[in-house]
Protein backbone atom coordinates (compact mmCIF):
# COMPACT_ATOMS: atom_id res chain seq x y z
CA UNK A 1 0.00 0.00 0.00
CA UNK A 2 1.37 3.56 -1.06
CA UNK A 3 1.04 6.26 1.67
CA UNK A 4 1.42 9.88 0.70
CA UNK A 5 2.72 11.77 3.77
CA UNK A 6 2.04 15.95 4.15
CA UNK A 7 4.75 17.38 5.82
CA UNK A 8 3.99 20.70 7.39
CA UNK A 9 6.69 23.51 5.87
CA UNK A 10 8.83 24.99 8.26
CA UNK A 11 8.50 27.56 10.19
CA UNK A 12 10.69 30.15 12.04
CA UNK A 13 9.77 31.64 15.22
CA UNK A 14 10.57 33.06 18.20
CA UNK A 15 8.52 33.96 21.83
CA UNK A 16 5.01 34.66 21.93
CA UNK A 17 5.48 33.81 17.99
CA UNK A 18 6.66 30.23 18.59
CA UNK A 19 2.87 29.55 20.89
CA UNK A 20 0.59 31.56 18.28
CA UNK A 21 2.67 29.46 15.42
CA UNK A 22 2.32 26.10 16.95
CA UNK A 23 -0.98 27.03 17.84
CA UNK A 24 -2.39 27.11 13.96
CA UNK A 25 -0.46 24.42 13.58
CA UNK A 26 -2.50 22.26 15.73
CA UNK A 27 -5.99 23.83 14.21
CA UNK A 28 -4.76 23.01 10.94
CA UNK A 29 -4.47 19.21 11.96
CA UNK A 30 -8.06 19.25 14.06
CA UNK A 31 -9.19 20.83 11.17
CA UNK A 32 -8.73 17.59 8.69
CA UNK A 33 -9.20 15.22 12.05
CA UNK A 34 -12.44 16.52 13.24
CA UNK A 35 -14.13 14.22 15.27
CA UNK A 36 -17.17 15.08 13.01
CA UNK A 37 -15.93 14.10 9.89
CA UNK A 38 -14.67 10.64 10.98
CA UNK A 39 -18.22 9.96 12.75
CA UNK A 40 -19.80 11.21 9.54
CA UNK A 41 -17.65 7.98 7.62
CA UNK A 42 -18.23 5.69 10.67
CA UNK A 43 -22.06 6.51 10.15
CA UNK A 44 -22.45 5.36 6.54
CA UNK A 45 -20.69 1.87 7.05
CA UNK A 46 -23.04 -1.22 7.58
CA UNK A 47 -22.31 -4.79 8.05
CA UNK A 48 -24.54 -7.02 6.38
CA UNK A 49 -24.42 -10.76 6.10
CA UNK A 50 -27.05 -13.18 3.82
CA UNK A 51 -27.57 -16.42 5.35
CA UNK A 52 -29.76 -19.46 4.37
CA UNK A 53 -30.06 -21.15 8.10
CA UNK A 54 -31.77 -24.58 6.66
CA UNK A 55 -34.47 -24.16 9.59
CA UNK A 56 -31.43 -24.28 11.64
CA UNK A 57 -30.59 -27.29 10.94
CA UNK A 58 -26.68 -28.24 10.66
CA UNK A 59 -24.17 -30.51 8.61
CA UNK A 60 -24.48 -32.94 12.05
CA UNK A 61 -28.39 -33.34 11.05
CA UNK A 62 -29.18 -31.17 14.54
CA UNK A 63 -31.86 -28.26 14.47
CA UNK A 64 -29.62 -25.85 17.05
CA UNK A 65 -31.03 -22.33 16.15
CA UNK A 66 -28.51 -20.76 19.51
CA UNK A 67 -25.55 -21.60 16.96
CA UNK A 68 -27.14 -20.19 14.06
CA UNK A 69 -27.84 -17.12 16.40
CA UNK A 70 -24.09 -17.49 17.89
CA UNK A 71 -22.84 -16.97 14.13
CA UNK A 72 -24.57 -13.45 13.78
CA UNK A 73 -23.68 -12.41 16.51
CA UNK A 74 -19.59 -13.55 16.05
CA UNK A 75 -20.34 -11.77 12.70
CA UNK A 76 -20.86 -8.27 14.69
CA UNK A 77 -23.56 -7.27 11.84
CA UNK A 78 -26.19 -4.87 11.36
CA UNK A 79 -28.54 -6.20 8.97
CA UNK A 80 -29.34 -10.29 8.36
CA UNK A 81 -30.83 -11.60 5.62
CA UNK A 82 -32.60 -15.06 6.36
CA UNK A 83 -33.45 -17.96 3.86
CA UNK A 84 -35.17 -20.89 4.90
CA UNK A 85 -36.90 -19.93 7.90
CA UNK A 86 -39.67 -21.89 10.10
CA UNK A 87 -42.71 -20.12 11.74
CA UNK A 88 -44.56 -23.25 13.51
CA UNK A 89 -43.86 -24.95 10.40
CA UNK A 90 -43.66 -29.10 11.57
CA UNK A 91 -41.46 -31.15 13.93
CA UNK A 92 -37.85 -30.19 12.40
CA UNK A 93 -38.01 -27.26 14.06
CA UNK A 94 -39.83 -28.25 16.86
CA UNK A 95 -42.94 -25.90 15.83
CA UNK A 96 -40.99 -22.88 17.14
CA UNK A 97 -41.23 -19.13 15.59
CA UNK A 98 -37.68 -19.04 14.42
CA UNK A 99 -37.85 -14.93 13.29
CA UNK A 100 -39.17 -14.44 16.69
CA UNK A 101 -36.48 -16.89 18.51
CA UNK A 102 -33.44 -15.26 16.07
CA UNK A 103 -34.49 -11.57 17.25
CA UNK A 104 -34.59 -12.57 20.64
CA UNK A 105 -31.24 -13.74 20.49
CA UNK A 106 -29.61 -11.81 18.42
CA UNK A 107 -30.84 -8.31 20.28
CA UNK A 108 -32.35 -7.38 16.96
CA UNK A 109 -35.56 -6.23 15.34
CA UNK A 110 -37.46 -8.76 12.99
CA UNK A 111 -39.08 -8.76 9.43
CA UNK A 112 -40.56 -12.04 8.20
CA UNK A 113 -42.14 -12.45 4.56
CA UNK A 114 -43.74 -16.22 3.91
CA UNK A 115 -43.46 -17.94 1.39
CA UNK A 116 -45.70 -20.52 2.38
CA UNK A 117 -48.61 -19.94 5.04
CA UNK A 118 -51.00 -22.79 5.53
CA UNK A 119 -53.28 -24.11 7.91
CA UNK A 120 -52.24 -25.85 11.43
CA UNK A 121 -51.34 -29.25 11.68
CA UNK A 122 -54.29 -31.67 13.71
CA UNK A 123 -53.16 -30.85 17.09
CA UNK A 124 -51.87 -27.15 16.35
CA UNK A 125 -53.16 -23.89 16.72
CA UNK A 126 -50.65 -21.70 14.97
CA UNK A 127 -50.70 -21.50 11.05
CA UNK A 128 -47.86 -23.20 9.27
CA UNK A 129 -45.16 -20.37 7.62
CA UNK A 130 -42.26 -20.72 5.86
CA UNK A 131 -40.20 -18.11 3.88
CA UNK A 132 -37.58 -15.70 4.67
CA UNK A 133 -36.95 -13.18 6.68
CA UNK A 134 -34.67 -9.57 7.68
CA UNK A 135 -33.34 -8.95 11.06
CA UNK A 136 -31.85 -5.24 11.66
CA UNK A 137 -30.09 -3.34 14.28
CA UNK A 138 -31.45 0.05 12.74
CA UNK A 139 -34.74 1.11 13.17
CA UNK A 140 -37.01 -0.22 10.28
CA UNK A 141 -39.07 2.31 8.65
CA UNK A 142 -41.69 0.28 6.39
CA UNK A 143 -41.98 -3.78 5.22
CA UNK A 144 -43.49 -5.58 2.29
CA UNK A 145 -43.63 -8.92 1.02
CA UNK A 146 -43.30 -8.57 -2.63
CA UNK A 147 -44.34 -11.15 -5.44
CA UNK A 148 -42.36 -12.85 -7.44
CA UNK A 149 -43.07 -15.92 -9.74
CA UNK A 150 -42.77 -19.12 -7.42
CA UNK A 151 -42.93 -23.13 -7.80
CA UNK A 152 -44.99 -24.30 -5.13
CA UNK A 153 -42.88 -27.28 -3.59
CA UNK A 154 -45.58 -28.16 -1.39
CA UNK A 155 -48.38 -28.68 -4.30
CA UNK A 156 -47.33 -31.41 -6.41
CA UNK A 157 -49.76 -30.19 -8.92
CA UNK A 158 -48.67 -26.68 -8.95
CA UNK A 159 -47.70 -24.39 -11.94
CA UNK A 160 -45.00 -21.31 -11.90
CA UNK A 161 -46.99 -18.31 -11.09
CA UNK A 162 -46.98 -15.51 -8.69
CA UNK A 163 -45.90 -15.77 -5.27
CA UNK A 164 -44.98 -13.80 -2.08
CA UNK A 165 -41.82 -14.36 -0.16
CA UNK A 166 -39.54 -11.37 -1.28
CA UNK A 167 -38.77 -9.41 1.45
CA UNK A 168 -38.08 -5.50 1.86
CA UNK A 169 -37.79 -3.41 4.34
CA UNK A 170 -36.45 0.21 4.45
CA UNK A 171 -34.20 1.04 7.13
CA UNK A 172 -32.77 4.57 8.54
CA UNK A 173 -29.37 3.79 9.31
CA UNK A 174 -28.37 7.29 10.72
CA UNK A 175 -31.03 8.92 8.92
CA UNK A 176 -30.27 7.61 5.85
CA UNK A 177 -33.43 5.35 4.13
CA UNK A 178 -31.74 1.88 2.95
CA UNK A 179 -34.05 -0.37 1.15
CA UNK A 180 -32.75 -4.23 2.11
CA UNK A 181 -33.99 -7.50 0.18
CA UNK A 182 -33.79 -11.36 1.40
CA UNK A 183 -34.64 -13.66 -1.30
CA UNK A 184 -34.60 -17.51 -2.01
CA UNK A 185 -34.66 -18.14 -5.66
CA UNK A 186 -35.79 -21.76 -7.32
CA UNK A 187 -33.62 -24.67 -6.70
CA UNK A 188 -34.18 -26.53 -9.95
CA UNK A 189 -31.85 -27.34 -12.56
CA UNK A 190 -34.03 -25.85 -14.96
CA UNK A 191 -33.37 -22.27 -14.69
CA UNK A 192 -36.28 -21.12 -16.14
CA UNK A 193 -38.03 -19.93 -13.28
CA UNK A 194 -34.95 -18.13 -12.02
CA UNK A 195 -34.64 -16.16 -15.02
CA UNK A 196 -38.30 -15.14 -14.45
CA UNK A 197 -37.13 -14.63 -10.67
CA UNK A 198 -34.99 -12.36 -11.81
CA UNK A 199 -36.89 -10.61 -14.14
CA UNK A 200 -39.77 -9.49 -11.34
CA UNK A 201 -36.88 -9.03 -9.10
CA UNK A 202 -35.34 -6.03 -11.24
CA UNK A 203 -38.55 -4.98 -12.01
CA UNK A 204 -39.11 -4.22 -8.19
CA UNK A 205 -35.51 -2.74 -8.09
CA UNK A 206 -36.04 -0.72 -10.30
CA UNK A 207 -39.05 0.97 -8.99
CA UNK A 208 -36.47 3.08 -6.28
CA UNK A 209 -34.50 5.94 -8.23
CA UNK A 210 -30.56 5.61 -9.07
CA UNK A 211 -30.14 7.45 -5.47
CA UNK A 212 -31.16 5.22 -3.52
CA UNK A 213 -29.22 3.22 -1.70
CA UNK A 214 -30.25 -0.92 -2.15
CA UNK A 215 -28.90 -4.47 -0.92
CA UNK A 216 -30.05 -7.28 -2.57
CA UNK A 217 -29.33 -10.41 -0.27
CA UNK A 218 -30.13 -14.16 -0.73
CA UNK A 219 -29.60 -17.59 -2.12
CA UNK A 220 -29.78 -17.26 -5.79
CA UNK A 221 -29.18 -21.35 -6.15
CA UNK A 222 -27.25 -20.29 -9.46
CA UNK A 223 -23.41 -19.68 -9.52
CA UNK A 224 -21.82 -16.24 -10.89
CA UNK A 225 -21.63 -17.61 -14.64
CA UNK A 226 -25.08 -18.39 -14.45
CA UNK A 227 -26.61 -16.95 -17.99
CA UNK A 228 -30.09 -16.37 -15.89
CA UNK A 229 -28.42 -13.88 -13.05
CA UNK A 230 -26.85 -11.91 -15.97
CA UNK A 231 -29.41 -9.31 -16.60
CA UNK A 232 -29.60 -8.91 -12.32
CA UNK A 233 -25.58 -8.28 -12.46
CA UNK A 234 -26.38 -5.99 -14.96
CA UNK A 235 -28.31 -3.76 -12.16
CA UNK A 236 -26.57 -5.04 -9.10
CA UNK A 237 -23.20 -4.58 -7.61
CA UNK A 238 -21.47 -8.58 -6.68
CA UNK A 239 -19.69 -7.90 -3.13
CA UNK A 240 -17.46 -10.66 -3.81
CA UNK A 241 -14.76 -9.49 -6.15
CA UNK A 242 -12.30 -12.79 -5.94
CA UNK A 243 -12.79 -15.31 -8.34
CA UNK A 244 -13.23 -18.82 -8.05
CA UNK A 245 -13.61 -18.10 -4.22
CA UNK A 246 -16.39 -17.17 -2.00
CA UNK A 247 -17.62 -21.05 -1.78
CA UNK A 248 -20.80 -21.25 0.33
CA UNK A 249 -22.35 -24.74 -0.32
CA UNK A 250 -21.90 -27.27 0.77
CA UNK A 251 -21.35 -25.95 4.26
CA UNK A 252 -19.03 -28.76 5.29
CA UNK A 253 -17.10 -28.90 1.97
CA UNK A 254 -18.45 -25.92 -0.28
CA UNK A 255 -17.99 -26.02 -3.89
CA UNK A 256 -20.43 -23.67 -5.02
CA UNK A 257 -21.11 -19.95 -4.81
CA UNK A 258 -24.73 -19.49 -4.23
CA UNK A 259 -25.11 -17.17 -2.01
CA UNK A 260 -24.48 -13.16 -2.41
CA UNK A 261 -24.45 -10.00 -0.53
CA UNK A 262 -25.44 -7.39 -3.90
CA UNK A 263 -25.76 -3.64 -3.81
CA UNK A 264 -26.95 -0.85 -6.04
CA UNK A 265 -27.04 2.67 -5.45
CA UNK A 266 -24.65 4.90 -3.44
CA UNK A 267 -23.17 1.95 -1.74
CA UNK A 268 -19.68 0.98 -1.81
CA UNK A 269 -17.90 -2.30 -0.88
CA UNK A 270 -15.40 -2.18 1.72
CA UNK A 271 -14.90 -5.72 2.32
CA UNK A 272 -16.68 -8.96 2.19
CA UNK A 273 -15.85 -12.51 3.96
CA UNK A 274 -17.15 -16.25 4.30
CA UNK A 275 -17.47 -17.52 8.02
CA UNK A 276 -16.29 -20.89 8.10
CA UNK A 277 -19.71 -22.71 9.99
CA UNK A 278 -21.51 -25.87 9.34
CA UNK A 279 -24.06 -24.64 12.03
CA UNK A 280 -26.23 -24.45 8.70
CA UNK A 281 -26.04 -26.56 5.29
CA UNK A 282 -24.87 -22.69 3.63
CA UNK A 283 -22.65 -20.34 5.02
CA UNK A 284 -23.04 -17.41 5.11
CA UNK A 285 -21.58 -13.95 3.43
CA UNK A 286 -20.44 -11.05 5.17
CA UNK A 287 -19.66 -7.54 3.37
CA UNK A 288 -19.25 -4.42 4.98
CA UNK A 289 -20.22 -1.83 2.95
CA UNK A 290 -20.27 2.10 3.10
CA UNK A 291 -23.50 4.08 2.08
CA UNK A 292 -22.05 7.20 0.35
Amino acid sequence: MYTHRVHPFPVRVRGRSAVAAALTIVLMVLAFTTPAAASTDSARVLRVMTYNIHTGIGVDGRADLERIAAVVRQADVDVVGLQEVDVHWSDRSAYADQVAELARLTGMSAFFAPIYDLDPEPGHEERRRYGVAILSAHPILSTTNHRITRWSTVDPDAEPEPGPGFAEVVLSVHGRPVHVYSTHLDYRPDPSVRQRQVEDTLHILGRQPESAPQVLLGDFNAEPSAPELAPLFAHVRDAWRVPDSGLTFPADDPVKRIDYVTVAGPVRVLDAAVPVTTASDHRPVVATLQVR
